[in-house]
């Protein structure tokens, strides 16, 4: 990235604020701008909001969030009009990966997941690899 460009934004829909902090501190790193959603009601606004000024790259979805879960937020971006929100990365980060199968996640749109604990070297090869 060159001193001018413009960091690339990452929503992580996540409700454990030890988990936010600590992927934000990860990632920041890395020259991510990241934006946070505390619960599912948040997603697609943040989502809506970000379009005109820095729209967001991509998703870290927590499966198991407040307000709407992230099997469902992820269905509202997959459904969205806007092809900016429609087609991005969704990542899904879930402690409970075994309570899913990888055809609920398909079914939903997720692009990958990751298991909890957080391995944050996978986390960084996967934002990369869907995110750029």
């Amino acid at each position: 990235m060159t001193p001018s460009a413009t960091p690339k934004t990452i929503l992580i829909a996540e409700d454990s604020g030890v988990i936010q902090a600590i992927t934000r501190k990860i990632l920041e790193q890395q020259k991510y701008r990241i934006l946070i959603a505390k619960n599912g009601g948040e997603v697609l606004r943040q989502l809506e909001a970000q379009l005109e000024s820095q729209p967001v790259a991509g998703v870290l979805m927590d499966i198991n969030i407040p307000v709407r879960n992230g099997l469902d937020c992820t269905r509202d971006i997959r459904a969205h009009a806007d092809p900016r929100i429609r087609e991005l990365p969704v990542i899904a980060i879930t402690g409970n990966a075994n309570n899913y199968s990888m055809e609920q996640f398909q079914e939903a749109g997720i692009t990958d997941y990751l298991p909890k604990p957080l391995d944050f070297d996978a986390l960084v090869r996967m934002v990369r690899q869907h995110m750029g």
